[in-house]
């Protein structure tokens, strides 16, 4: 007889945003990666890119069960890790670069100037 009770796919105590992020592995295909059993938090998501702790991201969702919302925050993250590059004036680590430049919206590019 079924009781009516599932375990719940949520850990337990963790009402805050959770970041998963789709990373490829070529041909091997593209896995969800979340970075900590417990949640991920944005900052631990952005650490990790730049340290280059995933192959090859191609987007990130964060999702809150609690507050019952999810959204595509890939540009958002691309922006902030550009802007701290700039921050620091540090060139984007190799690694992030087709990343960030899929992302970023043209018009946060340096529009060329030719001379005559």
């Amino acid at each position: 007889m079924r009781s009516g009770w599932s375990p719940s796919v949520v850990p337990a105590g963790v009402h805050d945003t959770v970041y998963l992020v789709v990373d490829c592995h070529g041909p091997g295909g593209c896995v969800w990666r979340e970075a900590d059993i417990n949640g991920t938090d944005l900052e631990t998501v952005i650490t990790d890119l730049i340290r280059g702790e995933y192959s090859d991201p191609l987007c990130i969702v964060a999702f809150n069960t609690t507050e019952n919302w999810s959204r595509d925050v890939t540009a958002d993250i691309a922006r902030e890790i550009q802007e701290r590059c700039d921050l620091a004036y540090e060139d984007l680590p190799t690694w992030l670069e087709d990343f960030v430049h899929q992302h970023v919206r043209p018009e946060r590019e340096t529009p060329l100037r030719l001379s005559r």
